[in-house]
């Protein structure tokens, strides 16, 4: 029986923690080789008193504090906390199976070239809007081949959500980058793909996610992915995926708009570019909701997810790349 250690990053999440955490005392794995880490980035709501109520009732449950409040540098305070067999990365807003760490511990562990296994993302609405950006982040028009988000491939893949890990990739490829924001769990899997491990997605792990619940968390959270996808570029000098291409050249195309009056001829092409991209967005919007009265909002969910990961791409081409910044922080509340 492998040991396994989850590590949950957490800040200010008093509305969600206690189900994450019910969820995995409801798992079926036993007890006694399971490490629960909770590692708070200095909550000030009831996050922590929440968290040490169930400390108290269940031992292997612990809280760790965070003091640089980042995700990266959660994760590895809670990775290096003990020695398990298998670090299993979790969100505060999930929840999961009862068979969640048996799978992955099967996953992970079927074959030596396997460095992590993951499984498929069910959403879970908290209002309609919520249900709206589910329906378009469950779409490969919105979010291309995130395969744990569209569950359309079963096998070796480049990443997964709630990445299980064995501890050895952490020993050959190092911990978590503490200097990403964002994007932190796709660099580290980068690295272990080009350490020559393989990246397993298994659907029979299956975990739920609270969606975020409005258009405007939706832009904000997708700009840092691209920003900081630059700077993962620039690290390691190569682009990591063609897919990250695709919004940040559609906001070049929209930006274009601005010749048109100039170059007539340009404009039939624009617009007959952008009259497909609509027809593109509509037929998914179809296929993931029988309502009439939600495909505008499914459209424009889509337009968000590419317009604003694109135009953090650019802001990430100019910080990064061309005024040499050093990575700033503060960007994570762009």
């Amino acid at each position: 029986m492998k040991t396994v250690s989850i590590v949950i990053p957490c800040r200010d999440e008093a509305h969600y923690i206690g189900a994450c955490l019910d969820s995995l005392i409801a798992t079926t794995y036993p007890k006694e080789a399971l490490s629960v880490y909770v590692c708070d980035g200095m909550s000030q709501d009831m996050t922590r008193n929440i968290v040490k109520e169930y400390e108290k009732k269940h031992p292997f449950i612990h809280l760790l504090n965070n003091p640089q409040r980042t995700t990266p540098y959660a994760l590895n305070i809670g990775i290096r906390a003990d020695n398990s067999d298998v670090a299993i990365i979790l969100g505060a807003h999930s929840t999961v199976a009862p068979d969640f760490i048996e799978r992955n511990c099967e996953a992970l562990f079927s074959d030596d070239s396997i460095g992590c296994a993951g499984g498929t993302l069910t959403n879970i609405y908290e209002n309609e809007i919520s249900q709206i950006i589910g329906y378009a982040m469950s779409q490969p028009f919105g979010v291309g081949n995130a395969h744990f988000r569209t569950g359309t491939k079963t096998g070796f893949v480049d990443t997964v959500a709630f990445g299980s890990y064995k501890r050895e990739v952490f020993d050959k490829v190092g911990y978590f980058d503490e200097q990403l924001t964002r994007n932190q769990d796709d660099e580290f899997n980068f690295r272990l793909k080009k350490a020559g491990y393989q990246i397993l997605l298994d659907p029979s792990i299956r975990s739920n996610y609270v969606v975020r619940a409005s258009f405007s968390k939706l832009f904000r959270q997708y700009f840092q992915y691209g920003y900081w996808k630059v700077f993962v570029n620039q690290k390691h000098k190569i682009i990591t995926s063609i897919r990250q291409l695709v919004p940040c050249l559609f906001v070049l195309f929209l930006v274009t708009a601005c010749i048109t009056p100039i170059l007539p001829v340009f404009g039939f092409f624009y617009a007959a570019i952008l009259f497909l991209y609509l027809i593109i967005a509509l037929m998914y919007a179809i296929q993931s909701s029988l309502s009439p009265s939600r495909w505008a909002s499914i459209i424009l969910a889509f337009i968000i997810l590419h317009v604003s990961y694109g135009s953090g791409y650019w802001a990430g081409i100019w910080d990064f790349l061309i005024c040499r910044k050093k990575p700033n922080y503060d960007k994570s509340s762009r």
